[in-house]
């Protein structure tokens, strides 16, 4: 079920960028200095979708970091619980322990306590 739903996700998207990539190959210059217009010291000469596909994985990135960032708080939390999660079983693992020494002491047959 999941490569059927990874097949009509991704095909479509497949499709529409090699149609992107075909329909704009005419060479673009992308000049980064806007104080010379005929011979700028900074350009670069690429086919259109290029520029395209760089800006959306530059999109991609940023809205991942972004993501990635403001979830830092659920993280912590996770973090912390953890941590917490680990103490109490040490915790009752200790009193498990005292509570099966004390039961020992006062009632040998008695089971023990898990």
């Amino acid at each position: 079920m999941r490569k059927f739903s990874n097949l009509v996700i991704l095909l479509p998207i497949a499709i529409i960028l090699v149609l992107l990539s075909v329909a704009n190959r005419q060479s673009v210059t992308l000049s980064l200095d806007p104080t010379s217009l005929e011979t700028p010291a900074i350009s670069i000469s690429l086919p259109f979708f290029v520029f395209l596909f760089l800006a959306i994985i530059a999109g991609m990135l940023l809205g991942s970091t972004l993501t990635w960032i403001s979830q830092g708080k659920h993280r912590k939390a996770l973090r912390e619980k953890s941590f917490e999660t680990t103490q109490l079983k040490q915790e009752k693992e200790r009193l498990d322990e005292q509570v099966n020494d004390k039961r020992e002491e006062i009632a040998p047959g008695l089971p023990a306590v898990r």
